[in-house]
């Protein structure tokens, strides 16, 4: 009696044959789905390179009105490179037609965390610059947007806090046009949020983009923001994990304590000290009364 051969392969038959077609065909689908990006892939032919304009070579659209109107349905194609065309016209709206773009910004801030989210890197980065021409033409008016905002400065500081560099430096330029576009307080409201934010990475961006407003802010807005919840924020930010996150937080406290005793009736340093008493456990006001003491 012959032997058969032992290995893990069954035997062929038609019916398996079709199996395996249709799971390649459904894969091979899959695959021509915008969004979705395969490393093992062969490197797209020269023609689906994507070229990032600045927004100083970006020019006006020749008939606005009759073009807006194409613009959403553009941005939702599934040809990830059609998307990033239709994102550079979304940012050409943004600086010289904002007044047509602005019944549909919602929509388009959706598109743009979509496209964020995306592993495709070029139109990730497509869609980081575009949200910069946004924030740019429209600033605080995105604050009405809350979900979509919301959600827009978020994927910012995910991809500002990850490795792929070109990516990181785009996402870190996009924040800080929005810090120069809008009103201080309620964009520290925003991120207030995100220093409990279980990344440890999106902690420390925004530890670092609440000290570059704090350190801009007199006693005045900080009492506003509210000096006590700032002082307990940057009095946990002292023990996190990340060393970028204990450094803004180290000068966010001297930021407070020189608005603090900057004031006629905080002069004498035992204000400062009762203060932190007053509005932080011991340790942690130990802690705040040590990093100022060179300062007294």
């Amino acid at each position: 009696m012959a032997l058969r051969p032992i290995d893990n392969a069954l035997p062929i038959t038609p019916e398996r044959l079709k199996k395996h077609v249709k799971v390649v065909s459904a894969a091979i689908q899959k695959q021509s789905e915008f969004g979705v990006n395969d490393e093992n892939k062969a490197p797209l032919p020269p023609s689906s390179t994507i070229d990032y304009v600045s927004s100083e070579d970006l020019k006006p659209v020749p008939d606005p009105v009759s073009m807006i109107q194409g613009l959403i349905e553009g941005l939702d194609s599934k040809d990830w490179i059609e998307v990033c065309e239709s994102l550079n016209n979304a940012r050409r709206f943004a600086l010289y037609h904002s007044s047509l773009l602005l019944p549909l910004l919602e929509k388009v801030m959706l598109v743009v965390v979509k496209a964020m989210k995306n592993p495709r890197s070029a139109l990730c980065k497509t869609a980081i610059m575009a949200s910069s021409d946004i924030f740019n033409a429209f600033g605080d008016q995105l604050l009405d947007s809350t979900d979509a905002f919301d959600n827009l400065l978020l994927q910012l500081l995910l991809k500002a806090s990850q490795d792929k560099k070109f990516v990181c430096e785009e996402a870190d330029r996009a924040l800080n046009v929005i810090v120069k576009s809008m009103t201080p307080l309620p964009l520290l409201n925003k991120l207030k949020p995100y220093v409990s934010h279980a990344n440890p990475r999106v902690r420390a961006k925004a530890a670092i983009y609440i000290s570059n407003f704090v350190s801009k802010m007199g006693l005045e807005g900080m009492s506003e923001f509210g000096l006590i919840s700032l002082v307990q924020m940057a009095a946990e930010l002292l023990n996190d994990r990340l060393p970028e996150a204990r450094e803004a937080a180290r000068s966010t406290v001297i930021s407070i304590y020189e608005a603090y005793t900057g004031s006629e009736e905080h002069k004498q340093p035992e204000e400062w000290h009762n203060f932190c008493q007053s509005s932080l456990p011991p340790i942690f006001a130990q802690s705040l009364v040590k990093i100022t003491a060179s300062f007294q």
